[in-house]
């Protein structure tokens, strides 16, 4: 982030296979190399823009334009038989706008290309199997973006807050996840990992305003109130994520956006989306069929 994280090649100089941030909102949100420590990152900052809320709301037309057009782009190349697909990991504290991002951001795509998968809890099944299966299964396919409402990373943040697992099993998940995604970003997926950062403070307000409102009392769950009480054990495993399974590690780069604003985050994650989509480099695919010779065709046709 710009306070205090920036761009780094650090993970390549070290022969690590590393990946250069996208443009300047990629670079501006990337978590620094090494140690992250989430106390010193403001979440009510605003890296990367210039003008504040007035250039954000601004942009937004033009930039939910550019994201459906890049979106239209890469499922068309998968239907042509391209492999590149994207997909976008969202985690946070709840209240930090994981759900709100898709709705704002994710929305301004085609829904045919876009597949969002919401990870609750683990099932008394998914428990029995490796925890990496059920995140398997939703993996985007050629050409589509895959959205994550939380994630694997629930099982090295979550299941060690709440001690859902012993040490021994969630520290050797962080390895495992690194090969993962760098598996998955060998075979075409472009993965783009945000952790939206928001403040004990503005979640607070968050939570009552859920209170407040009896059309979202649907949304209040009592145990938002026991997690706040662990606060600081939750940015504690956050920050050992971002450290173990980030660029500096070999794994794609952690981008670190703060929530506290929610006209910002939204912003800042449709930027960085176009940013990642356009540095897949596609273009539309060639015609299959002779343009022309169709063009008559259909003129003849009754």
């Amino acid at each position: 982030m710009a306070t205090g994280a920036g761009p780094s090649g650090a993970a390549g100089a070290r022969g690590r296979p590393g990946r250069e941030p996208a443009g300047p909102i990629g670079a501006a949100l990337r978590a620094a190399d090494g140690p992250v420590d989430l106390g010193a990152l403001d979440p009510a900052a605003t890296p990367g823009l210039d003008g504040g809320r007035a250039v954000a709301e601004e942009e937004a037309p033009s930039l939910r334009a550019r994201l459906a057009e890049l979106q239209e782009m890469l499922f068309a190349h998968g239907r042509a038989g391209g492999t590149r697909r994207l997909l976008l990991v969202l985690q946070g504290m709840d209240t930090a706008g994981k759900g709100g991002t898709v709705r704002h951001v994710v929305g301004a795509m085609d829904p045919q290309g876009v597949r969002v998968t919401a990870f609750g809890p683990p099932t008394d099944e998914e428990r029995r199997e490796h925890f990496l299966r059920r995140v398997r299964r939703r993996l985007p396919d050629a050409g589509m973006v895959g959205v994550f409402d939380r994630s694997h990373y629930e099982d090295v943040v979550a299941a060690r807050v709440r001690r859902l697992a012993p040490r021994a099993a969630w520290e050797a998940r962080f390895a495992e996840i690194v090969e993962f995604e760098r598996a998955l970003e060998a075979g075409g997926t472009r993965v783009v990992k945000c952790l939206l950062h928001i403040s004990p403070e503005e979640s607070r307000e968050r939570l009552l305003a859920r209170l407040d409102d009896p059309r979202k009392h649907w949304k209040y769950d009592p145990s938002d109130v026991d997690a706040r009480a662990r606060w600081g054990d939750y940015r504690r495993a956050y920050a050992d994520a971002l450290a173990r399974c980030g660029a500096d590690a070999g794994a794609p780069p952690w981008h670190v956006v703060p929530a506290d604003r929610k006209w910002y985050r939204n912003w800042a994650v449709g930027r960085l989306l176009v940013e990642e989509l356009e540095a897949l480099g596609l273009g539309w695919p060639a015609a299959r069929v002779d343009v022309a010779a169709e063009r008559r065709r259909l003129l003849a046709a009754p």
